[in-house]
């Protein structure tokens, strides 16, 4: 993978905690990146046009679009992928009410889903379902019909507000 004069570039990325260091493609997307080169398939790919969502994760802490940012656009950057979200021991919050309340069916828009979720909770405390439902208009479900997710959305939210309450009392 290289541009036209088979040039690559150098990039420093900290991806869920641990820092990466990669030669990349200038035109290299950070959706590939993530996939191909560090193994994280946790950040699906589904239309290469931003349009459906699938490939979110948070950037310096806010919800993007890999397939929309390229990898060197990164560079120096924290990334956090829904590997490094929460575990099957230990499920984030939000990972937590999407299993709770059935928010997902074939799965493939759920990774995407849920870190634009966590994005949309970590931005308000106060959503409701119309909120919630532009919050998420970037992101595509094709199964569920959304109610499950919109109720796992404010649950979610709801448990990120009580952990964090909870741990600025101790």
């Amino acid at each position: 993978m290289s541009d036209a004069t088979g040039q690559r570039v150098e990039i420093t990325v900290t991806v869920n905690g641990e820092p990466h260091r990669s030669r990349v493609a200038p035109n290299t997307l950070l959706v590939t990146l993530l996939r191909e080169h560090l193994g994280l398939t946790g950040t699906h790919v589904g239309c290469d046009t931003s349009q459906c969502g699938a490939c979110t994760i948070h950037l310096n802490g806010a919800a993007v679009k890999s397939c929309a940012v390229l990898a060197v656009q990164a560079n120096e950057c924290e990334v956090l992928t829904i590997e490094g979200l929460g575990s099957i021991e230990n499920l984030h919050p939000m990972q937590a009410a999407f299993r709770d309340c059935h928010a997902l069916q074939c799965g493939f828009c759920t990774p995407g889903m849920i870190m634009q979720a966590v994005d949309l909770a970590q931005q308000s405390s106060n959503l409701d379902a119309d909120a919630i439902r532009q919050g998420l208009e970037g992101n595509l479900c094709r199964c569920t019909g959304y109610q499950n997710i919109v109720e796992a959305v404010a649950k979610g939210a709801s448990m990120m507000a009580a952990t964090n309450a909870l741990a600025h009392e101790a």
